[in-house]
Parts: structure tokens; C-alpha cells; sequence
């Protein structure tokens, strides 16, 4: 009774403060700050409820970034994705499972693929298909299976998939995905207006340029259909009328670290990892700091280093690496770690998920391109000791509606 008493006296006095300043304040408020104080209170709902809030808002919050995990201990929990975003001190639980309950039968394996704006895309491994849900509006939607036909949550790489929001405004999205069929890098591309696929043969970059030449072009994305040790294979798309472009690059680097690793990193063996994304490439290399480290199969961070592509596409070229003095900071023991990557905006973001004796770590980096400054951004305590990691992403600000 006597929290109820001094929340109450809380909304109260912050009613009392000066209307534009309650206006600014709620402006910088992350969306589930906004909704819960939607409901306590009339005044504030009239203000989030007005279409110039709601419109200001939703300009304000689409330059924000929001990192999205999905946790699970077994099949039968209820599917809540953890988000976190730089404006807030917490992380928030965005609860999806009511949601998602009259379309998902029992047992189901669930994989969380990416976000954009208030879009969730998963990945269903037994029945092999892929969903979206709306957690603003509540709407589910059952994708159609692609050309290739039904697939399961090993055949997606996170590299080589994409989803954009507002094409056809901000309740519509389209969710694009690279593969190479009988050798050919083809792109396939599903539109939620349409409720259709289509696919189509990325041509070869014949030419010396390509968007490559403008990365600040932020129609211009790159999806990954293949990487190997020494060469990769990206697909351009942009919004001329020559439709996807082949790219591929070749990496000249240093392969003295034995086994490489592609997103996933597992067994003392395997000393680097490659991270891949948006036409970007992060190297992370590791190693043992003792003896029982090599032992026990434990390694440490011990440098990291960022790739782009070259202008023409045909090379990846170093782009910079991570101070020591940062990987320091960052330096933690690890058994196995997986990673994403993002480039929005002038920004290149990559998460870092690691695990040690079965309790994970997340390091979320990013690097200004401009001004070629690398920040590590601390995280809230997020508690996953016993839990299976099903997914991570970064996404695009959350919209009223």
C-alpha cells in the first residue's frame, strides 16, 4: 500500500511540472516507459495519445538502436525478448509469448532471427517456417514459405538476412535473404504488401564502381551468401533498376591462427572468429593466456580487428582495430562465443556473446566511420546462467504505432 501510495504521489508531482518540460521528458523515454505510463495516469495519456507527440516520437526514436536478445531454458517457457537501448538504465522484457500462443502449437522450437522498428521475425525449427510479430500492434503473420520451400533455423545465416520497415509505411515490411542456388547468388525477397516472393540472379559486378563507392547511401544494403577463408561472396542491393550485384571480395590478411570460425566459435582449436555484416567483417582474435588456459580450453580476446569492402568490391580492406587499452576492458575468459554486426546511420555496432561454465557475457562495441573511434557501451547485469542463447540482433527505434 504504501508503494502504491508513493508512485501515485510521484505521477502527481511530475504532473505539476511545466508542460513543456513534461513533453521533453516523455519525448526521451523508451517505448515501454511511454506505455506503462500511458495507463497510470489521464494527463500524460492525452499527451502520448496526441498524433504531433505521437509523430514527433517516432522521428525522435528512429535514430535510436535497441539490442534485442531471445533466452530460453526449454521449449515450453514462455517467449519473452530482453531489449536494451543507450536512453535507458535496464533492460526491458518485451512479452511476446501471449502473442504468439494461438498461432505457435506446443513443443515448438523457436529461433529469433532479426528485428526492425516493432517487427520480430522467428524461425520455427519443427514445422520450418517463419513468422512475424507486430509486439505494438499484437499482429502475427505466418510468411509463406520461399522458393527454396520450407526451412529450418540452421539454414538461415544472420549475415545473409535482412528486414526493413516502411517501404509501404511503418505497418508493412519487407524481408530480404541471400543463398547461392546451383551456384548462383541469388537474392529473395518477400514483401508483407504483397504476401509474395519473388527471387532474382544477382548479376556480376563488371564494372569498376558500385554503390560500395557511397556506404553512406543508406538504400545500398549488402547480404552475405557465402564466406570462406580467403574469399566471400556478397550480393549488392540498392534501388537502381539493374537489380542485385555479385561482389567478391577477397581477404589477403594474416592466417597464421589456424581454424577460422564464421558467427560461431566453439573448442580450444579456433582462434579466430569471423563476424559479418552490412558489407563489414570483424575479426576477432584469441588465444590462451596460460597453460591451463590450453587445458582447460579457455580463451581470452587478444585483439579485434574491422574490414570493409574496397570501392570496386573486389578486396576487403582494413578499416581499424581495437585499442589495447579497450581490449582490455573487454578481456574476459570464454568457451564459446557467437557475434552479430550492423552498420547504421555512420555506425558500425557488433555484438560480442560469450560463455564461461555455462554463464554468458554480452560486449557490445561500435565504432564512429567518421570520426574512426571505437567505444564500448557497458551493459546492465543480464542474468542467462542455466539459459540457451536463441538469438540476438540489433534494431532500428521502436514506434508508437
Amino acid at each position: 500500500m504504501e508503494t502504491r501510495r508513493n508512485s501515485t504521489t510521484n505521477v502527481v508531482g511530475f504532473t505539476l511540472l511545466p508542460s513543456e518540460l513534461i513533453h521533453y521528458i516523455i519525448l526521451r523515454l523508451a517505448l515501454p516507459d511511454i506505455f506503462h505510463l500511458k495507463s497510470v495516469n489521464k494527463y500524460t495519456t492525452s499527451i502520448i495519445s496526441d498524433q504531433d507527440f505521437s509523430r514527433q516520437y517516432n522521428i525522435h526514436s528512429s535514430s535510436s538502436t535497441w539490442l534485442f536478445v531471445y533466452k530460453k531454458r526449454w521449449h515450453r517457457d514462455p517467449v519473452v525478448v530482453h531489449g536494451y537501448t543507450r536512453s535507458s538504465e535496464r533492460w526491458f522484457k518485451v512479452m511476446v509469448g501471449d502473442i504468439l500462443k494461438p498461432v505457435i502449437p506446443p513443443g515448438e522450437d523457436l529461433y529469433f532471427l532479426t528485428a526492425c522498428g516493432n517487427f520480430f521475425l522467428f524461425a520455427l525449427n519443427c514445422s520450418r517456417e517463419v513468422i512475424s510479430v507486430n509486439h505494438v500492434t499484437k499482429n502475427v503473420k505466418r510468411i509463406p514459405h520461399s522458393p527454396l520451400g520450407p526451412r529450418g533455423t540452421s539454414s538461415w545465416r544472420r549475415s545473409g538476412i535482412k528486414l526493413l520497415v516502411g517501404s509501404n509505411g511503418p505497418s508493412q515490411f519487407r524481408f530480404l535473404f541471400a543463398e547461392i542456388v546451383d551456384g548462383n547468388p541469388t537474392l529473395f525477397e518477400y514483401d508483407s504488401w504483397t504476401n509474395k516472393w519473388k527471387s532474382t540472379m544477382a548479376k556480376e559486378n563488371n564494372m569498376d564502381s558500385s554503390c560500395v563507392d557511397n556506404k553512406k547511401d543508406e538504400s545500398c544494403i549488402f547480404l552475405s551468401a557465402s564466406n570462406g577463408p580467403r574469399r566471400s561472396i556478397v550480393i549488392s542491393v540498392g534501388n537502381d533498376t539493374n537489380g542485385p550485384v555479385v561482389l567478391r571480395p577477397v581477404f589477403s590478411g594474416d592466417l597464421e591462427d589456424g581454424e577460422l570460425a564464421v558467427g560461431f566459435s566453439w573448442g580450444s582449436v579456433i582462434n579466430r572468429l569471423h563476424i559479418y555484416g552490412d558489407g563489414r567483417m570483424l575479426i576477432v582474435r584469441s588465444g590462451p593466456d596460460s597453460l591451463d588456459d590450453v587445458n582447460r580450453g579457455i580463451r581470452v580476446v587478444k585483439g579485434v580487428e574491422l574490414w570493409g569492402l574496397s570501392p570496386n568490391g573486389r578486396q576487403w580492406a582494413f578499416v581499424s582495430n581495437i585499442p589495447n587499452g579497450l581490449i582490455e576492458d573487454i578481456k574476459k575468459p570464454y568457451g564459446v562465443m557467437m557475434g552479430c554486426l550492423e552498420e547504421r546511420e555512420g555506425t558500425i555496432r557488433a555484438i560480442l556473446m560469450s560463455n564461461f561454465d555455462g554463464i554468458w557475457d554480452i560486449i557490445w562495441l561500435s565504432f564512429d566511420v567518421e570520426k574512426k573511434e571505437w567505444a564500448w557501451v557497458p551493459l546492465p547485469e543480464f542474468k542467462m546462467e542455466g539459459s540457451n542463447m536463441a538469438g540476438v540482433t540489433f534494431s532500428s527505434g521502436l514506434t508508437i504505432s
